[in-house]
C-alpha cells in the first residue's frame, strides 16, 4: 500500500554533514522523494509537531532541539513507507539502535537523534499538513518504480 511519510533530518543530521548520506539511504530502498525543503523551525510550527508530548518532562527540550538549527524536511513516498522508515531509522536512543539502522549507524543519544519519522498514517497526515502545503507535494512516476 502506497504511504506518504513525514521525515525530519534534525538540527544534528544537518551540522554533522548527514544530510546527502541519509537522503541517499531512502532513495537507495526505493522510496520516493515528493517534497523536501530546508528550514529553521519556528516554535509554533514546533509546538504544533510535538503537540502530542505537551506536558511530558521532555517536551521543552524537544522544543529547544528543534528549533536550534535547520532541518530539512522530506514527504517520503513508498510501499508502507511508514513502516519501512521507521525501520530504517532504528529505535530512538542511539545507544539502543542496532548497527545498520541510521541511528545504530550515526547516533548515540535519544535526544540528538538525526531522524523524524511519522509513526502512524494519522501522525504523516498531521506531520505533514504541518510542514507542507498541498502544492508542496510532488506527484511523478519514477522509471523504475515497477521493478522496486
Amino acid at each position: 500500500m502506497k504511504q506518504r511519510t513525514l521525515v525530519l533530518l534534525k538540527p544534528d543530521a544537518v551540522n554533522r554533514r548527514l544530510m546527502g548520506e541519509l537522503i541517499a539511504r531512502f532513495e537507495k530502498k526505493g522510496l520516493k522523494i515528493v517534497a523536501m525543503k530546508m528550514l529553521k523551525v519556528p516554535r509554533e510550527m514546533a509546538e504544533r509537531h510535538y503537540e502530542v508530548h505537551r506536558g511530558k518532562p521532555f517536551y521543552e527540550s524537544l522544543i529547544e532541539y528543534i528549533t536550534s538549527g535547520p532541518v530539512v524536511a522530506m514527504a517520503i513516498e513508498g510501499d508502507n513507507a511508514i513502516a519501512v522508515v521507521r525501520k530504517m531509522m532504528g529505535k530512538t536512543n542511539g545507544q539502543e539502535a542496532e548497527p545498520g539502522t541510521i541511528r545504530g549507524d550515526y547516533s548515540m543519544s535519544i535526544q540528538n537523534n538525526l531522524v523524524h519519522g511519522s509513526d502512524s498514517e494519522e501522525s504523516a497526515h498531521r506531520e505533514l499538513s504541518i510542514f507542507f502545503r498541498p502544492e508542496e507535494i510532488v506527484e511523478y512516476e519514477m522509471a523504475d518504480e515497477r521493478w522496486i
